[in-house]
């Protein structure tokens, strides 16, 4: 776990700062005098109409990528591993139908949202070179967790990313662009990192591009492609299931209601951010795990990704949940976006429930049984999407996140019992229950102590209190014993 721990570590530090700088971007997105709802509601949607692009276009290849190198790794001359020259190949296959697609069903989606989403029809042909770019880099990043490569990778997608970003809305917000230089040049943010990450690997000697058909290839190339074909079912559902909520909003309350939505999604997914890390960093360890047999890695990995995820979720959303309303009053957020702080409370306890499960997906989607994702998958799309529309057109946007809030429920505790009766492979414990009776007692201590005190001093106030009663009960309670192994590593550095 030490790799891991360290390598995490290294890429929640860099997403983090990246969601500092995200969370600057959505300052100037959403304050008073700057964008309006309606035009931060296109970025997002420009996120989430690429993540299904990039599921489609993709055609199931990125699994496969961190699945099967360690086989080639230890077969093949590592200028002889021919995996990204089909992975490439089949994204680029993969985008050019995306293309056709986009060009065939564009009168079915300027009848869509013509009437109250007007700029998604406006500016729909610049979301495929954005959706493009998102592939290709997806692409690269599987290869790179493949190869444990991940730190510069998430460096790129969280961080960098964010930065370009910022770039143009300094440039609109100044006035020396306008909206549609804006949206033009957003466009192509993934092609710029992704030629950069490119860039990086092929410098490094990672990635080559050979045409000669190697015999790793030759011998598991009907593996290769069965995984692929249900992956790439599987890797449609779980996109579609993640982004619907947008678009289903777009359709029935404007693209405004969108951007209010798009707000409490990026508070709610700051939780996500150790998940998101540990998962880029795990996925090449445990294909190792699975392909030597090391079912207790395997198991402590799972294991110890369920309570340290557990508690940095809970640490997070009780900081979030604390100050959220007079985070929005003292910054100067536009009104219309107070609407979203009931889906704040809803969609943290989604990520919570999701990060408090640990690496499920990842084990399984490793494992030989990786098709048992595909199949909770289907579970998961047949359950939310008429659940998400009736909600959404009856009770708006929080509807949406009561039904993300049951649709996940259903999905990880399916998840959790196959791989329990699968593997016995059960990850929770008496120190589960500790974590959650410890972040309730430590916000309602702040609650009722502090909910008095206003402004920044209210904020640090509360931050400050819930997050000493957190971190000493982990280290009192002995909790996860990865937090006791990095202060006995500080303390052996400082010389303590």
């Amino acid at each position: 776990m030490g790799t891991i721990r360290k390598q995490t570590i290294i890429s929640s530090i860099l997403v983090y700062i990246g969601f500092f700088i995200g969370a600057i971007n959505m300052y100037f997105y959403t304050k008073n005098g700057s964008f309006t709802p309606e035009q931060f509601a296109l970025t997002r949607i420009f996120f989430d109409f690429a993540q299904n692009m990039y599921a489609f276009g993709a055609l199931g290849v990125i699994p496969v990528i961190y699945k099967f190198y360690p086989y080639y790794k230890d077969n093949v001359e590592t200028h002889k591993i021919d995996l990204m020259t089909w992975g490439m190949f089949s994204s680029f296959i993969g985008f050019l139908l995306v293309l056709l697609l986009g060009w065939y069903f564009r009168p079915v989606f300027v009848h869509q949202f013509s009437e109250k989403s007007k700029l998604i029809v406006d500016y729909y042909y610049w979301m495929f070179p954005f959706a493009m770019g998102m592939l290709f880099f997806s692409v690269l990043e599987g290869f790179s967790w493949a190869v444990q490569k991940t730190i510069f990778s998430n460096f790129l997608k969280e961080t960098a990313l964010r930065i370009l970003t910022s770039v143009l809305i300094a440039l609109y917000f100044f006035k020396i662009i306008s909206f549609e230089g804006f949206v033009h040049l957003f466009a192509f943010l993934y092609l710029v990192i992704f030629i950069v990450l490119a860039t990086y690997l092929y410098s490094t000697k990672q990635l080559h591009f050979p045409i000669i058909i190697s015999r790793v290839t030759k011998k598991f190339w009907k593996k290769m492609l069965g995984m692929q074909v249900l992956i790439y079912s599987g890797t449609i559902i779980a996109s579609i299931a993640a982004t619907i909520d947008s678009f289903i909003i777009a359709k029935f309350q404007g693209l405004a209601v969108v951007g209010v939505f798009g707000l409490a999604q990026y508070a709610a997914n700051l939780i996500q951010v150790p998940q998101r890390s540990i998962q880029a960093v795990s996925a090449g360890v445990l294909s190792r795990a699975w392909k030597d047999k090391n079912f207790a890695e395997i198991h402590r990995i799972y294991q110890r990704s369920c309570i340290n995820l557990l508690l940095l979720a809970l640490f997070i959303f009780g900081n979030l949940w604390l100050n959220v309303q007079q985070g929005m009053l003292v910054l100067d957020i536009q009104k219309d976006y107070e609407a979203g702080i009931g889906v704040i409370l809803i969609l943290g306890l989604v990520r919570i429930i999701d990060a408090g499960t640990g690496l499920n997906g990842m084990v399984i989607n490793t494992s030989t049984f990786w098709k048992f994702d595909f199949y909770s998958g289907v579970v998961l799309l047949a359950f939310r999407l008429p659940l998400t529309y009736f909600l959404i057109k009856n009770y708006g946007i929080i509807g949406s996140a009561f039904a993300e809030l049951a649709a996940y429920s259903v999905y990880n505790f399916i998840r959790f019992e196959f791989l329990r009766r699968k593997f016995n492979m059960q990850p929770f414990d008496r120190k589960t229950v500790y974590a959650i009776l410890i972040a309730v007692s430590a916000y309602f201590a702040c609650y009722f102590l502090l909910d008095g005190v206003s402004g920044w001093l209210g904020i640090f106030a509360r931050s400050i209190v819930f997050s000493g009663i957190m971190i000493g009960a982990i280290f009192q309670l002995k909790l996860t014993p990865d937090a006791t192994q990095m202060l006995d590593n500080f303390k052996k550095r400082m010389n303590f």
